[in-house]
């Protein structure tokens, strides 16, 4: 005879459990779903028992969020009957879930209670928040604000205040980092002339601290802090601590800080702005620019073009543009790239024509720079350059260093100044490469030397992509037609291959009359790669 079931009440739980951890994850979605019919199968008691203390956390905190959804809708008699044991029974708990539970509901049930119970409350939660287990210390912190916001501020200062600046000063760093963003909710209760007691004195701890995740996290939050705390105290207690964070050892650090410099400073008050950036700010940010980690450099990089229109023309040129000639030279891409993506902040404060002033002979220095790899990067940046500078400056400036690449010696060189003309002409219309473009690139057809030949087939393969049919038809196939008869058999297979790549483009007529004619002739070519090709692109045009 089987013995019968220890608990059949269990059994439900014990299927969403297992469906829970299933690795179909359409079946965890339905089992999610069927809590409801779960709870009732438990029956009142044991959801309540049991929901909000399971190891599955999403159970869990579903149950919580049901919870605190529920407490809305009770009287406060009923709170204090119902409501509050069960935060009680939570907090007294053996089990750690269920007290990381409770920690979640303090904040919906205070308000609706009678003073004696709110002080009993207050103290669950005190003890919730130097429980001997982390997890539960870091559930209490993490709900410290929104249980704050519902106190009186008689009640903030004396009860909330000693349990955050234990919080703030716990062994374990998990929990001290939670502290900076409880900093930034509990300084926006306090009034103006309690901040400085009772909320400063832990944050600058918390700079200083000996876990670089908590001046990790000050970084990261220094900007909001410094709008709770609004503009005197920034600038006698935070501008010191955003000194600290952008010279802290720790490289996270420095770059968290650096991403907030921007922001920092467009938030301090417009009577002490200028005077504090250019005498407490920068001097850091010049220490940045040279920091041994190229993350560092491309956070400030990302920023620092910013503060133009901050200081203005005069500053800008005096104090930030030697910041922004080194940082273009940086060795780290992300670095160059990060400066010349906002060389717009800088053209709209001081001018074009200034800019191009400092600008320009760095570009040129390192467009003319004997290692080919430097060439590169601002061969690769052009477009960009160009759309930050505009169409008169490029053509007055820029252009000529442009087609000059198409025969540097090194073919990377040649391939990344190809690419390029098609980035431009994206920009600046297909009339402009009718104009300046397709004409140079053609007269690189008579050239000598046959890698300059064979670019110019190269440079019609992408031109043909923006320009279009009639651009195409009318001005570059023919001399494309022309070159098929070239005395070196590498620019003859590559008339196939442009052939090819241009044909999809072109009229019917045209590739009847003109294209097919020239490929059938290649294909009886002496050289073996040519009539490969040849015959590949008959094939793809005339038989697919």
């Amino acid at each position: 005879m089987a013995e019968p079931d220890s608990d059949d009440s269990l059994n439900p739980m014990s299927i969403l459990i297992d469906e829970l951890q299933n690795e179909d994850i359409q079946l965890r979605i339905n089992s999610i779903n069927k809590l409801s019919t779960i709870a009732l199968a438990l029956g009142v008691e044991k959801t309540r028992k049991l929901l909000a203390v399971v190891e599955e956390a999403i159970v869990r905190e579903k149950a919580v969020e049901s919870l605190r959804a529920i407490s809305h809708e009770h009287s406060p008699s009923h709170l204090e009957d119902h409501f509050v044991p069960l935060v009680k029974r939570l907090v007294g708990g053996d089990l750690v879930n269920s007290r990381i539970s409770a920690c979640s509901l303090f904040s919906v049930c205070y308000p609706g209670v009678s003073i004696a119970i709110k002080a009993e409350l207050l103290q669950c939660f005190r003890d919730l928040c130097s429980d001997d287990n982390l997890l539960v210390r870091c559930a209490a912190a993490s709900n410290l604000g929104d249980f704050a916001k519902v106190l009186e501020i008689d009640d903030i200062k004396s009860e909330i205040i000693p349990i955050f600046s234990n919080l703030a000063s716990d062994e374990q760093d998990s929990v001290r980092l939670l502290m900076v963003e409880m900093c930034v909710n509990i300084a926006q209760l306090l009034p103006q002339e309690a901040l400085e007691a009772l909320v400063m004195i832990t944050l600058c701890h918390a700079g200083e601290d000996t876990s670089w995740r908590v001046r990790y996290m000050v970084a990261d939050k220094f900007t909001e802090l410094q709008t709770a705390v609004g503009p005197e105290i920034t600038k006698t207690g935070l501008v010191p601590a955003f000194q600290n964070l952008m010279k802290d050892y720790e490289p996270e650090v420095r770059a968290a800080a650096s991403h907030k410099l921007k922001e920092f400073c467009e938030n301090l008050s417009a009577d002490y702005r200028e005077n504090v950036i250019l005498t407490e700010i920068l001097p850091f940010s010049q220490e940045l620019v040279s920091d041994t980690n190229q993350h560092v450099r491309s956070a400030l990089a990302s920023v620092i073009m910013g503060l133009c229109p901050i200081l203005g023309k005069d500053n800008t040129i005096e104090h930030l543009m030697p910041l922004f000639l080194a940082l273009l030279r940086d060795e780290c891409s992300d670095v160059r790239l990060n400066i010349i993506s906002n060389l717009n902040c800088v053209k709209e404060v001081i001018g074009i024509q200034e800019l191009s002033k400092f600008l320009l002979p760095t570009i040129m220095e390192l467009a003319e720079d004997a290692k080919w790899r430097v060439r590169l990067v601002i061969v690769e940046y052009m477009p960009l350059l160009a759309g930050q500078f505009g169409l008169e400056f490029f053509d007055a400036q820029l252009h000529s260093l442009c087609m000059s690449w198409l025969v540097d010696h090194v073919y990377a060189i040649r391939e990344a100044a190809t690419n390029n003309l098609k980035k431009l002409v994206e920009q600046f219309g297909k009339e402009w490469a009718l104009a300046t473009v397709i004409p140079r690139v053609l007269t690189l057809s008579e050239e000598p030397n046959y890698l300059h030949r064979m670019t110019t087939l190269f440079c019609i393969n992408v031109l043909s992509e923006v320009c279009g049919q009639d651009i195409t038809t009318k001005h570059m196939l023919p001399t494309v037609l022309y070159m098929a008869g070239d005395p070196v058999a590498n620019v003859r297979f590559n008339v196939a291959k442009s052939l090819q790549k241009i044909g999809s483009i072109l009229e019917n007529s045209t590739l009847q009359t003109e294209v097919k004619p020239i490929l059938e002739k290649l294909t009886q070519d002496r050289d073996v790669d040519v009539k490969y090709f040849a015959q590949e692109a008959l094939t793809v045009l005339f038989l697919a």
